[in-house]
């Protein structure tokens, strides 16, 4: 990728001369998509961010958000964050993915904060090429590696399989940051002409050159060998110890500002953080120190090299934060400084960019594009007998025990996690922040999307995703706090891909706006495109929410209550959509994706009440794989379930993917249906027992099936990748 024409006479004219060619590639990095968000800007406007918890906002490394405290209690902040590593997961999937840790990570630090969790949402390919297991198995090896080094658990996340990846996987990382004392919060919006900037971390080298421009570029077929130099190297453990060195500058409260280096080096960190705080800068660019020999000025300035911060540092702390990072073996230099005037890179005593840094961080012209949604498909559905349709769908991929993924991870150091991966959601102790209750402020965390229902509808599959996530948090007793997410599309250029990507974002808006969830950050994607075509449009979202306490009923039958099912109108009588479901997916057969209920803040507002319920012994969401999925991960080596649904069609009683539901374990059945009364369907399906067997009768039609079959069909992952 180069500057494009246009884009390159708009800067001369700006600059009323030629470039060089640092600033020239310097502009073409800023101004990528990547960096710029030229073709999303405009629609990004549709969130709603703002919220009496929302401390800073989109635009930052990452959100802060204020949680519920007692009325006489020290505040207590997180920080939320995403992002993607996409194209780099597929060139070289270990270090794509853990340098995609790495950054989310910095992303972290950069705002004050300690990095407390992480979650991966990750898309690929067909389970059955070969290719994908190839991915699948260095991207979570790259993953537990960077995370397990740096000693910050991962506690979530996701796992799809799906054609529209063949090509070009998706990697999207989210981290959890906690600022204990609202002093140690910082931004990176430089504060004041004269101070200093200094360059901690690694030594700069040659890898990630030109990360940005490739991030913006559709993959090639041989994207694997001719674009690795664009994928970073990470180094776990010195971002361990930049971890440690940025608490001790905290402390110390020695810094002013900060910004990470991610995509387009040192030269969009710097000029970012000047621009944003209305200032120039003047750096030495030769003052960086440099792991390679004979570095030039772009190189310095463009390299993505990992485990880098840049502080903005008054002029008479720079000698104790140079000390300081040497204590930790890490290198500290003081590169520039702050000025009124244009953001000036020098080498070597030659100037190689001189512009506004408003121009280079905010200056790029934005897109507009026209699009298309897709059509409606049509209803067909196949003729499968129910026992194979439920085996089918229970040992497809993409309804597998994620076990084999999450295993490699730590998800408990640093002692927080009381429910870790493979239930509804993630549950941390907030032991710093104190509820009216006296009780420690559990946080609930929850991330992903489900591409087959953006496939089938973007919009409506887009609203489905943040109620999906937003019923997971409610599952374990949360109330949603806040979200952030990470918009992944094909080349925007082409009017379907961007209909698509428009009606996402308008659909995730929306059902964010009705739940009066805060979108509060973010990231873009675009140009997933290879020559398996463009991707589906993904909207990951990342969700949190918090409780009194960490005590949030798990997922799974304990064997001792009645079996109600709450907000499920297909058992009430309306008509089954199967559109965007595992069913047609391994069955065939086409059909429309179920809308979102009415009145869904309401049911989530009551399910969340009663998983908090002391008589309700265990809840697990409806979602991907229907009810029958959810039933059967609901199972146990000593307790299962006997139920019966209405009359009706199997099909679409136990494989409709409609958003808005959960079963409850209860010892109080009748409370549970009162709790739910003009606001959602309940019905009492039966008793759970105690035993690990699942039978569900569906009129005429009965299924059995017991642990061992149970784990057999979903052990489909372990069975080949081990």
């Amino acid at each position: 990728m180069s500057l494009e024409p246009a884009d390159r006479e708009r800067i001369g004219e700006q600059l009323d001369r030629e470039l060089t060619t640092t600033e020239a590639l310097l502009f073409e990095n800023l101004w990528s998509e990547h960096c710029a968000y030229r073709s999303s800007r405009r629609l990004l406007s549709a969130f709603d961010s703002e919220g009496s918890q929302v401390i800073v906002g989109p635009g930052d490394d990452a959100a802060v958000v204020a949680l519920p405290t007692a009325e006489d209690a020290d505040p207590v902040y997180i920080t939320v964050g995403i992002e993607s590593h996409n194209h780099p997961s597929f060139v070289d999937p270990f270090e794509g993915a853990a340098t995609g840790v790495g950054g989310i990570v910095r992303d972290t630090l950069s705002m004050g904060a300690y990095p407390i969790a992480l979650t991966d949402s990750l898309y690929f390919g067909p389970f059955e090429r070969e290719h994908s297991r190839y991915l699948l198995d260095g991207v979570v090896e790259g993953i537990s590696h960077y995370g397990n080094c740096i000693g910050v658990p991962t506690v979530g996340g996701s796992l799809v399989f799906n054609q529209g990846y063949t090509g070009n996987p998706l990697v999207n990382v989210a981290c959890v940051g906690l600022i204990d004392d609202p002093d140690r919060l910082l931004t990176a919006v430089a504060q004041r002409a004269g101070n200093k900037l200094v360059l901690i971390g690694n030594a700069t080298g040659l890898d990630g050159l030109g990360g940005a421009s490739f991030a913006s570029e559709d993959l090639a077929e041989d994207a694997e060998t001719d674009d690795r130099p664009a994928v970073q190297v990470g180094d776990p453990y010195a971002e361990k110890l930049l971890i440690e060195v940025n608490e001790a500058l905290l402390d110390e409260g020695l810094v002013e500002s900060a910004r990470d280096l991610g995509a387009a080096g040192l030269g969009g960190a710097s000029a970012e953080l000047v621009a944003k705080g209305g200032f120039g800068a003047t750096i030495e660019l030769e003052r960086v120190h440099q792991r390679e020999p004979e570095m030039s000025a772009f190189e310095i300035l463009l390299a993505e090299s990992q485990e880098r911060i840049c502080y903005e540092v008054e002029p008479d702390a720079v000698q104790a934060v140079v000390d300081l990072a040497a204590r930790y073996d890490l290198e500290a230099a003081e590169i520039g400084t702050i000025t009124e005037g244009n953001y000036v890179c020098t080498f070597d005593g030659r100037r190689v960019v001189d512009a506004p840094a408003t121009l280079l961080a905010d200056g790029a012209p934005l897109y507009e594009l026209p699009g298309t949604s897709p059509p409606s498909p049509a209803r067909s559905h196949p003729e499968v007998a129910l026992e194979t349709a439920f085996e089918r769908v229970l040992g497809a991929p993409n309804t597998a025990s994620r076990r084999w993924v999450y295993r490699q991870y730590d998800h408990e150091v640093g002692v927080r996690t009381a429910m870790g991966p493979g239930d509804d959601a993630a549950v941390i102790s907030i032991h710093e922040a104190v509820g009216e209750s006296g009780e420690p402020v559990g946080l609930t965390i929850s991330a992903g999307a489900e591409p087959g229902w953006t496939a089938c509808n973007p919009y409506e599959g887009a609203r489905a995703s943040a109620v999906e996530n937003a019923t997971n948090l409610a599952a374990k007793g949360a109330t949603p706090l806040a979200a952030v997410d990470c918009l992944n599309g094909g080349n925007p250029e082409t009017g379907e891909v961007y209909g698509g990507f428009s009606d996402v974002v308008a659909g995730l808006a929306d059902a964010c706006r009705e739940l009066a969830i805060p979108v509060v950050g973010g990231n873009v994607s675009l140009y997933n495109d290879s020559t398996s075509g463009p991707i589906h449009p993904t909207p990951t979202v990342a969700m949190v929410g918090t409780r009194v306490g960490t005590g949030a009923p798990p997922m799974r039958f304990a064997g001792e209550g009645s079996v109600v099912l709450v907000g499920d109108r297909v058992q009430a009588g309306a008509q089954a959509r199967l559109g965007g479901s595992e069913f047609l997916a391994q069955c065939g057969g086409s059909d429309r994706f179920p809308t979102v209920p009415d009145s869904i803040d309401g049911f989530l507002d009551r399910l969340a009440r009663v998983a908090d319920e002391d008589s309700t012994l265990a809840v697990h969401d409806v979602s991907n794989g229907g009810l029958a999925v959810t039933l059967a991960e609901m199972v146990t080596e000593d307790a299962g379930a006997s139920l019966e649904l209405a009359p009706g069609d199997p099909q679409g009683l136990l494989f409709n993917e409609a958003t808005g539901r959960a079963v409850v374990e209860t010892t109080a059945p009748k409370l549970v249906v009162d709790a739910f009364e003009g606001v959602a369907q309940t019905a009492v399906l039966g008793e759970s027992v105690e035993r690990g067997e699942l039978e569900i009768t569906v009129g005429e039609s009965t299924v059995s099936i017991d642990k061992d079959r149970i784990t057999a069909l979903r052990g489909s992952l372990a069975e080949l990748m081990d």
